[in-house]
């Protein structure tokens, strides 16, 4: 009987390391999966010269400042519809290039009176995840623009600048839909035209867009308690995380950025220390954009890789000068971050998931639509 027992515990045990180490397998491979791309070949290059260009001006005037925040207003290059008709597809790079600059400007004015940094901050993210869900815009959808709306809150910018500072993201957003235009003829007379999706409301958009924004709210209310240096660094990495719509994508985009912001980190300190000149600058954001939209849609985690050293260029290059010491703080303060907006990141997946907290936003959504729909 003794016997018995023992070879059932065995076999027990036995099926439930196979099943351990099959589950394991499972998710190591999706983990290291590396996906085909989706995208024409040619549109990564496209978009690292449409987000670098700025940057090359800006060298070329001894003013590397002034290009980098004007390739923030470039980045809806990568809002950029692969179908669709060209009215469609101009309109939708025009709609998010005006988001991004209203975005930056609401930034720079809130930033003026610090109370008002969060309700703007709030205002931006919710307008963000409405128009991505609703226009069901894939990555990044509205990511960069609410970026330049957090980097706005925090970087220091003299209100008789703010003007000038708008001017150039708008110049950067200008400029994009320049090279958008010229792009698209070349797409649709080398391609077949893909109707474009049609749009209507879907259940849950305003719950969800609830969810997102207030748990992204969290992780910088949190970031700036603790007096983090780039508190944006830590909603923008909860917003990545939470965008997730699987809890599979969830916690794999979470062990992406962790580990890609760790290497990452290895690679910007190695940057750093080159000293670069600011034409060096320029054609390290131009490689890094390349390299960035080569893997996005392939491997998120190499991707963010080289996402890491270049918000880091775009954060300190865009004000000053980089010296050696503060390059040390950066990097451990964006590794800190990154690790905070993941949890919260990770908390905010589970909330969008749970039925418990879905009831009650349902009951709200619905009167909100049937009191106030047209």
């Amino acid at each position: 009987m003794t016997v018995i027992k023992k070879q059932r515990r065995g076999s027990w045990l036995s099926m439930l390391l196979d099943r351990m180490a099959l589950l394991i397998g499972g998710e190591l491979n999706h983990l290291l999966t590396v996906n085909r791309s989706q995208r024409p070949w040619h549109m990564p290059i496209i978009a690292a010269i449409a987000i670098s260009f700025p940057v090359f001006v800006g060298a070329y005037f001894g003013d590397l400042p002034s290009g980098i925040k004007a390739s923030l207003g470039s980045m809806i290059i990568l809002n950029l519809p692969l179908v669709g008709a060209l009215p469609y597809r101009l309109v939708t790079v025009m709609a998010w290039g005006f988001a991004m600059i209203l975005s930056f400007a609401l930034g720079l004015m809130a930033q003026q009176l610090p109370v008002l940094r969060l309700p703007v901050f709030m205002l931006i993210g919710f307008g963000v995840v409405m128009l991505g869900r609703y226009y069901r815009q894939p990555p990044p959808a509205g990511l960069f623009v609410l970026m330049a709306g957090a980097i706005a809150l925090f970087i220091p910018v003299p209100l008789e600048d703010v003007v000038s500072a708008i001017g150039l993201v708008l110049m950067g957003s200008g400029s994009s839909m320049l090279l958008a235009l010229l792009y698209t003829l070349f797409l649709l007379a080398t391609r077949p035209i893909v109707s474009a999706p049609t749009y209507r409301y879907e259940p849950d958009m305003l719950s969800d867009s609830f969810i997102v924004v207030s748990f992204v709210s969290l992780a910088l209310v949190i970031a700036v308690l603790l007096e983090m240096p780039y508190p944006y660094w830590a909603a923008m990495s909860c917003f990545i995380i939470i965008q997730g719509m699987q809890m599979r994508t969830i916690w794999i985009k979470q062990l992406h950025r962790l580990l890609g912001t760790l290497v990452g980190m290895g690679v910007a300190g190695w940057m750093l220390s080159w000293g670069l000149s600011v034409w060096g600058v320029a054609i390290a954001i131009l490689l890094m954009m390349l390299l960035i939209e080569a893997f996005v849609d392939r491997h998120y985690g190499i991707a963010v890789i080289f996402i890491t050293p270049l918000t880091i260029f775009i954060a300190e290059y865009g004000s000053t000068m980089l010296a050696a010491p503060v390059a040390d703080v950066i990097i451990h303060a964006r590794m800190v971050d990154t690790a905070l907006g993941c949890a919260i990141g990770l908390g905010g997946g589970l909330a969008i998931h749970s039925t418990r907290l879905r009831v009650p936003l349902r009951r709200l959504e619905n009167y909100l639509l049937t009191h106030f729909s047209v």
